[in-house]
């Protein structure tokens, strides 16, 4: 591994960086090249505490209506090794309509110990191949194993991503930077863009989360300096005003609208940049756990829905 970007990949790296911040028009907004509209996936997080299997929680977000999937590596890999035909698993999600948007893994692509990361690339790898099965095209490349460095170099770190995202572009699955703000490697939306912008990879990509933009103390009006196409997916969510940020967790997040993140905003933001819409509804509320999840995909669905026309956008 190299310890800085050549000049070779500087000058590679201008259509990566003009991908990933917006460039305003003559009016002074982005262009979006997108269709204008939101559309609503599942993270099967939200419904994680019911103990279903992935069909049946795909089965129960297409009847609640959500467009797309954002399924767990660990799901994928327990159906096949239960026996299931990941193939077979993607063409029941296109039958009922359902769009693999974004899939959750936490392969250690990003850490300095190098067999630790030689592991963590053929990991990621692994999953890739799981997610392209079922049709998908993006996973989540979150900072696993590096929570606890405060000292992380971003340059290694974008050197790290541009490879991921090479490896990427083999498997037909773009890895997505994603923001943790309770790390301390990557926890603001300004780390995550750094490191994408600085891979010079033309699908460099980043994955907010409502709340993980407010645990890591990013403002909202940052997603206004990027393009569309470099923001896919956002993870939606809300959360109340106690506890404290220092100490709210994953468990106290709630449906949108239920809290006071400045939710509106945010989808005024990403329409500006013509983002491409995807709106993953990610909760780990123990109280939603304990209720039938048909109940908590309806009412998730209405809420997002509900903020989306209260956007007017």
């Amino acid at each position: 591994m190299t310890t800085g970007l050549s000049r070779r990949d500087l000058l590679t790296s201008v259509p990566a960086a003009a991908a990933l911040v917006a460039l305003p028009t003559a009016t002074g907004a982005p262009t979006a090249t997108v269709e204008n509209r939101f559309r609503l996936a599942l993270n099967t997080s939200t419904i994680r505490g019911q103990k279903l299997s992935i069909i049946e929680e795909a089965k129960l977000a297409a009847a609640a209506g959500y467009e797309g999937l954002e399924p767990w590596i660990s799901e994928l890999a327990d159906h096949e090794k239960n026996g299931g035909s990941l193939t077979d698993l993607g063409k029941l999600f296109r039958d009922l309509g359902l769009t693999v948007c974004d899939a959750i893994g936490f392969a250690e692509w990003a850490v300095d110990d190098d067999e630790r990361r030689e592991k963590g690339l053929e990991n990621l790898k692994r999953d890739m191949a799981l997610v392209a099965k079922v049709g998908g095209s993006r996973i989540a490349a979150p900072p696993s194993g590096m929570t606890d460095r405060s000292d992380a170099d971003y340059v290694k770190l974008a050197e790290r991503y541009r490879m991921i995202c090479e490896i990427g572009r083999n498997e037909g699955v773009r890895p997505l930077a994603e923001v943790w703000g309770f790390s301390k490697t990557m926890s603001r939306l300004g780390q995550a863009a750094q490191i994408a912008i600085d891979s010079g990879h033309a699908d460099a990509a980043v994955l907010p989360d409502v709340y993980h933009l407010y645990k890591g103390g990013s403002d909202y009006r940052g997603l206004s300096l990027l393009q569309g196409k470099a923001v896919p997916v956002i993870h939606m969510n809300d959360y109340p005003n106690h506890p404290p940020r220092s100490e709210i967790k994953d468990e106290h997040r709630v449906f949108p609208g239920d809290g006071v993140a400045p939710i509106v905003e945010v989808l005024k933001a990403l329409r500006q940049i013509g983002s491409e819409g995807w709106l993953s509804l990610e909760l780990f509320n123990r109280a939603y756990w304990s209720r039938p999840a048909a109940e908590v995909l309806r009412e998730g669905a209405e809420k997002v829905k509900a903020v989306i026309a209260k956007s007017g956008v």
